[in-house]
């Protein structure tokens, strides 16, 4: 199966809808390098996926004025997490959960820890980075301008692995970048949302490396959702809460159109 779909949208829309934690699959040959049995597994899947978060954007696309764009990975985190640094930049590196993780949510061993990460960042994680930064360059081309709305979930619970899990934990949080998170793409959040907060328990935003730092016309924003507004925690379905955030993430991809 391919690592992760781009689904068009409109030509003109600058966004891009990126799902990046949703799925749970993970290649036989990847499999086989985890130290934990399937039920472990399962259990680990149901704490580390954000749920749902792909039917989300897929139905916020259905409903907005002028359809987004959409870059989905279709493999787990589990496999290489696309929105970590691949070197020693990333601060997760410090619970082992860096581009490739080798702890688990719980701190609990993952992978072997002399794990070489380089096959894994090779296979997946540069392709999937190439296909985004040319999604990116096709928005700036195309309108002049791309926004990156990132669609995550988190616990309603703080779990072990979380660096700053002692925050505030309010039903959405907007994690901000100050170089590519301009005050009325946040303003518009709130306005879609409601009530949100800033850059608790997450912050930060995705941007492709090529553009990150340096490029103003690359805007960005990172959207978390409380899992238990719209699904049974951990892993379980979702609820009617997953319709009303699906129209206010309509409306965001409305305003910033």
């Amino acid at each position: 199966m391919p690592s992760f779909d781009l689904l068009p949208g409109a030509e003109q829309s600058p966004v891009i809808l990126h799902v990046p934690h949703s799925a749970r699959e993970i290649p036989a040959e990847v499999r086989a390098g985890i130290v934990l049995d399937d039920p472990a597994l399962e259990r680990e899947l149901d704490h580390i996926v954000d749920a749902h978060t792909a039917e989300l954007a897929e139905e916020a696309a259905g409903l907005a004025g002028t359809t987004p764009w959409r870059f989905v990975n279709r493999l787990s985190r589990l496999v290489v997490d696309p929105e970590r640094f691949p070197d020693e930049r990333e601060e997760m590196l410090a619970v082992g959960m860096g581009a490739v993780y080798t702890r688990t949510t719980g701190r609990e061993p993952l992978r072997p820890a002399d794990t070489d990460p380089e096959p894994l960042v090779d296979r997946w994680f540069r392709p999937y980075a190439r296909a985004m930064t040319e999604a990116v360059a096709e928005r700036l081309a195309a309108v002049g301008r791309a926004v990156v709305i990132d669609v995550h979930s988190y616990p309603s619970a703080p779990l072990p692995y979380e660096l700053h899990g002692e925050g505030p934990r309010p039903a959405v949080c907007l994690g901000t970048d100050p170089f590519h998170t301009p005050p009325e793409l946040v303003a518009a959040a709130r306005e879609a949302f409601g009530e949100v907060g800033l850059d608790s328990p997450f912050s930060g935003t995705y941007v492709p490396l090529e553009f990150y730092g340096r490029d103003p016309r690359v805007s960005a924003l990172m959207v978390e959702i409380r899992r238990d507004t719209y699904m049974t925690e951990p892993g379980g379905p979702a609820g009617p809460g997953l319709n009303r955030l699906a129209r206010a993430l309509a409306a965001l991809v409305d305003a910033v159109d």
